[in-house]
């Protein structure tokens, strides 16, 4: 039991790491970072549609979930509440810093439910065997690197600093190390709960990325400009489908 518990934080410990991805963008110039940061909000917004209906839903289906559609709407409904809280407790200064948009609150909330559930799955795979939970890290790794760069992007769009965005990023990457402890403390039992939490939080994905990034995208009417948009949106849809299959 003890290499279980040994592998599983490893696993989760990298799986957080990766969300320290957008750290190549230190590398670049602040300039060339502003043009192609609305880019990067698309390629984020494709990145969490294609998360939660190319991968998400589907796995909910796949572990015979019960009343699915009624759990994303509850997903997108709690969002929509958690998101009036975040606007009514934040003035309606520009976008810095200090006062970053609501949604990228939102991005952070959505993320930590995520790598929670991550956790969890990755526990409960080391609990059945090594061989699978090393499969299982793999592929999560795989699926998180495409998101967290998007994330990353939405982050400083929304106003937060570069080392901000890294920070606060990182943090709610560390839930998957809560998710996965916990599977270890109480067993498989709680992968009950976690079928209700993979079709919430597609609804919560869903939320964001149509209520939030997308709506960021129109601010931007020119021709060239959409076209890159759309890129990059499916762009995002393309690896979340590439990493389906290469599952």
């Amino acid at each position: 039991m003890f290499s279980i518990v040994i592998y599983s934080l490893l696993s989760v410990t990298i799986v957080s790491l990766i969300s320290l991805v957008g750290a190549i963008t230190l590398f670049l110039k602040d300039k060339l970072l502003d043009r192609i940061l609305i880019y990067m909000v698309s390629f984020s917004a494709g990145a969490l549609l294609g998360g939660a209906f190319i991968h998400l839903i589907p796995e909910s289906f796949e572990r015979g979930i019960k009343e699915i559609p009624f759990y994303i709407l509850v997903g997108i409904l709690t969002f929509f509440v958690t998101e009036k809280i975040i606007h009514w407790r934040h003035c309606h200064k520009k976008a810095s810093d200090n006062h970053p948009h609501p949604f990228s609150y939102m991005i952070l909330f959505g993320d930590g439910v995520h790598n929670f559930i991550d956790g969890l799955v990755i526990g409960a795979s080391y609990l059945i065997s090594v061989p699978l939970g090393i499969s299982t890290t793999l592929a999560v790794m795989l699926h998180e690197i495409p998101q967290e760069i998007g994330d990353f992007g939405s982050l400083i769009y929304a106003g937060f600093s570069k080392g901000k965005a890294l920070w606060f990023n990182f943090l709610s990457a560390l839930t998957a190390i809560i998710g996965a402890g916990l599977i270890l403390l109480i067993g498989n039992s709680f992968l009950q709960v976690t079928n209700l939490l993979i079709p919430f939080t597609a609804g919560g994905f869903i939320y964001i990325a149509v209520a939030d990034l997308i709506p960021e995208l129109h601010k931007s009417s020119k021709i060239k400009s959409t076209i890159l948009q759309l890129v990059f949106l499916i762009l995002g849809l393309e690896l979340m489908y590439l990493l389906k299959i290469l599952e």
